[in-house]
């Protein structure tokens, strides 16, 4: 999933470093911490070596994703790119399932955060502080409060400064105690099923790295610094989850946890005591609350842009309050199905993100390929075989293993939605008879 940001005539700034800074800022280093039980649970204790799969399935498709920003530099979405070479139908397909993620990256958001403001202030069950967050953040985005982006990147080195710490009080807890390493990285009770199972909700950590595409008018030399800082944003996130887990894990190898989704707290607690535990999780919650912000009025505008645009009926997500000129309608919907995603649980939140994900994925590694194919010097086919042949079928193989592996209530709602897009693409097309309309991901964040 993209979410993007665009702009006209502007001036590259942007070097590698930049961009690798700005894709590490987007997928939200602290995931890891919040979703740390439910994977540790799936795994069984294998977290760190869950993140080292999820971290190669990604590498596999950043590498696709470089060849595809290199060939199209303008452009960031996997829609527009399934759009340009597997074809318009197949295109809106892939928006469609991009949509998904939209919709719901506010509902595991919202519950993430509720959940930790639980554990940290149980005088409120988790669900008041569900609705408490989703009626706050629908209010200030109605309003039309926008974060500075330069508060966000403050908050977000606030945030990697928690987690850096964490690691320091983790490795000073754990080799003190005297726990043994060896468990930490491969217990004996995991298996390469259990491990693929955490890798699937894992992978949901890396949500964004894709979003360094969209910076190409603001970036020197583009066609060779997006491709390289998208890899290199996936393997720097890579291993600040694989650490964190690592170190996690080696503090406390039981999986005898109080309550899996708030086991990071947990975590924390043992580590560094009640205190430490506050204070890093305030940080966290500080993020998430910006982060909650963010992913809902990207949503919103959004369907705002697709009303607007005709996609969907105008009169009902095209329109603006008169007074705050946001989408309220929108706004609400994406607040309704939040309230609704506190009844799940962290795990099957996460994993309706992920099938959007990974089909989508699945799909910019198949670009790669239509590229190859399309390609008219058989002198450049027979030499790049295996970047452009190979490694994207095997991060098709890897992508669709890893959705199998997602809970079936997940499967069932994503082929489910998949459904519903292609009988919404045949009435707009009329039988498939006429060419799909456009689906602007630029305008999301603009409109």
């Amino acid at each position: 999933m993209t979410h993007t940001t665009t702009a006209k005539s502007l001036i590259p700034q942007l070097n590698l470093v930049g961009i690798v800074v700005f894709g590490i800022s987007y997928m939200a280093p602290s995931v890891v911490i919040a979703t740390f039980g439910v994977i540790a649970t799936l795994s069984q204790g294998a977290t760190a070596m869950a993140y080292v799969f999820a971290t190669g399935a990604m590498v596999l498709t950043a590498l696709s994703y470089g060849k595809l920003a290199r060939a199209y530099p303008a452009s960031g979405s996997v829609y527009t790119y399934a759009r340009r070479t597997l074809g318009s139908h197949i295109g809106f397909l892939s928006g469609w399932t991009i949509l998904l993620d939209y919709l719901f990256l506010p509902m595991v958001a919202w519950l993430i955060t509720a959940l930790y403001f639980g554990a940290q202030f149980p005088v409120l069950p988790t669900w008041i502080w569900g609705v408490l967050i989703i009626a706050t953040c629908t209010l200030i985005n109605i309003i039309g409060l926008k974060l500075a982006d330069r508060f966000n990147r403050v908050l977000l080195l606030i945030v990697m400064g928690g987690v850096l710490t964490l690691i320091g009080f983790g490795i000073a807890f754990a080799s003190g105690n005297g726990n043994p390493v060896g468990p930490a990285a491969w217990p004996e009770s995991a298996t390469i099923s259990a491990i693929a199972a955490g890798a699937a909700v894992a992978a949901y950590s890396f949500l964004g790295f894709d979003a360094v595409s969209t910076l190409s008018e603001e970036v020197k030399n583009p066609t060779t610094t997006v491709p390289r800082g998208i890899v290199l944003v996936v393997l720097t996130g890579g291993v600040i989850f694989v650490a964190t887990s690592f170190v996690m894990q080696w503090a406390h190898p039981s999986l005898d946890f109080a309550d899996p989704e708030t086991a990071g707290y947990e975590v924390l607690t043992l580590i560094g005591g009640p205190i430490f535990a506050g204070i890093i999780n305030s940080t966290l919650l500080v993020g998430g609350v910006a982060s909650c912000l963010a992913v809902q009025a990207s949503g919103s505008r959004l369907l705002f842009v697709m009303g607007r645009d005709g996609v969907f009926p105008k009169r009902v997500f095209g329109r603006l309050h008169n007074r705050f000129r946001t989408p309220v309608f929108n706004l609400v919907l994406i607040a309704a199905i939040g309230l609704a995603g506190q009844l799940l649980t962290v795990g099957d939140a996460t994993s309706l993100i992920n099938f959007g994900a990974f089909l989508a994925f699945a799909v910019a590694n198949a670009c790669v390929i239509a590229l190859w194919w399309r390609h008219p010097d058989p002198g450049f086919k027979r030499r790049s075989v295996i970047g452009f042949v190979a490694l994207p079928v095997l991060g098709i193989i890897v992508d669709v293993y890893l959705l199998l592996n997602l809970g079936s209530l997940a499967i069932l709602i994503g082929l489910a939605w998949l459904g519903l897009g292609g009988g919404f693409l045949a009435v707009l097309t009329r039988g498939f008879t006429r060419p799909p309309p456009g689906l602007d991901f630029a305008g999301a964040d603009e409109a």
